[in-house]
């Protein structure tokens, strides 16, 4: 078998800036020491803009390391805010940034890093009508999004302004890295080409991610991207770097562009298995927030009766829960099948989860399984309990948390 050429080293993406002041050669004395980069490269490093998408668990030591490097503009997208279970691998943030947007916190703590660089916040949601004119404000596009609507967004947006995309994906002990550039080798759609259905793969939040593979990943994607910026190294396009920490072991696969791969002309806005609303023609119906509060007192009264399922993991359901749901995590509905819950296929269910992509997954599989009454709960629980904290005094206890206080 013939090995694959190893290609030239890529030029460098973006031209120096005109020069380093005193502070900037003090700080950044390691990189200037190294022959590959040294002055001129620390002046592209200056000089570069970086978008990245998602300050979770790979845009954290993304964001971390490109600021210390001093990439001089960093972006950041992200619409989400912090929660406590965060924390355990998104090292960007910490307790006092509970509840604040994750890009807020993220600029903060940048700031603290290296005040030298400039951060600007877009905390908004990718989509098909702003990710354009978002990547035509940077030279490099880092992509640490958690689901594939958006992976797929990220790769047409880039391959529509000849961005290079620096990509990673972790789940569990596992983590992939690669760098994709239409103009100069494959997509993201030329190592998935088809986009799975949104419930078809575990979350790290069903499936659990070890938190330090963000670090391994997420330092991998920002290395990725001093060496495009400055021209240094053999940079991962057209290779698939796999990791595995439960074995400790690294692997490398060839991706190669599709030559019949058709130009990208539009970017749809795919189903998106992390949205917050589930759309009342999408798959099971939906009950706001106000039916359920009114089915919930009719069943108390004896003159209604359904089940509602909580499809959250243990721990989860444990914190905070509606009161008088049943802990029935997705992934057992998954592994044993929606017969293992022992419900008449006629008894009506209603499922809430977090925001509402678990609950649409597990309402689907019970319709598959001949369940014919079946409604998820828009918004989840993150509605559920905001509606509540404004539910009038003396209303009915609306959720129960591990503490016994709502």
């Amino acid at each position: 078998m013939t090995p694959t050429p190893r290609p030239a080293t890529l030029p460098p993406l973006v031209a120096p800036a005109s020069s380093l002041g005193p502070a900037e050669i003090d700080r950044y004395s390691r990189h200037l020491l190294l022959p590959e980069i040294g002055d001129i490269g620390q002046r592209r490093l200056k000089n570069a803009r970086v978008l990245v998408i998602g300050a979770g668990g790979l845009g954290s030591p993304v964001l971390l390391y490109l600021a210390a490097a001093g990439v001089g503009t960093l972006g950041i997208v992200d619409d989400d805010r912090v929660e406590a279970s965060n924390l355990q691998r998104q090292i960007v943030h910490g307790v006092d940034d509970i509840g604040r947007l994750k890009v807020d916190s993220a600029r903060d703590a940048l700031g603290t890093i290296n005040p030298l660089v400039h951060v600007r916040t877009h905390p908004l949601r990718l989509s098909a009508e702003n990710a354009v004119a978002l990547f035509a404000q940077y030279d490099l596009v880092i992509d640490g999004a958690d689901n594939f609507a958006t992976r797929y967004l990220v790769s047409d947006a880039a391959a529509s302004t000849g961005k290079p995309c620096v990509w990673g994906s972790i789940l569990r002990f596992g983590a992939q890295v690669s760098v994709f550039w239409s103009t100069h080798g494959p997509t993201y759609r030329d190592l998935y080409p088809d986009a799975p259905p949104p419930d078809a793969a575990p979350s790290c939040g069903e499936a659990g991610v070890l938190g330090m593979l963000c670090g391994v990943a997420g330092s991998m994607m920002a290395a990725e991207a001093i060496k495009l910026i400055t021209g240094t190294g053999r940079s991962l396009l057209g290779r698939l770097s796999i990791v595995d920490l439960a074995d400790t072991t690294w692997r490398e696969l060839t991706v190669f562009p599709d030559t019949n791969r058709p130009p990208v002309t539009r970017r749809d806005n795919l189903p998106d298995a992390c949205a917050a609303d589930v759309a009342a023609t999408c798959g099971p119906e939906v009950i706001t927030v106000e039916e359920l509060t009114v089915a919930l007192h009719e069943r108390s009264a004896g003159r209604a009766a359904f089940e509602l399922l909580d499809v959250r993991e243990p721990d989860e359901y444990a914190l905070a829960h509606i009161s008088g749901s049943c802990s029935t995590p997705l992934s057992q509905i998954r592994n044993a099948g929606p017969h293992s819950l022992q419900l008449p296929v006629d008894r009506p269910v209603i499922v809430y989860c977090k925001v509402g992509p678990r609950a649409q997954a597990a309402a689907n599989l019970l319709l598959a399984a001949g369940h014919t009454d079946v409604r998820v709960l828009s918004g989840g629980i993150d509605r559920w309990t905001e509606k509540s904290e404004r539910r009038p005094e003396g209303a009915p206890p609306a959720c129960i948390r591990a503490n016994g206080n709502r």
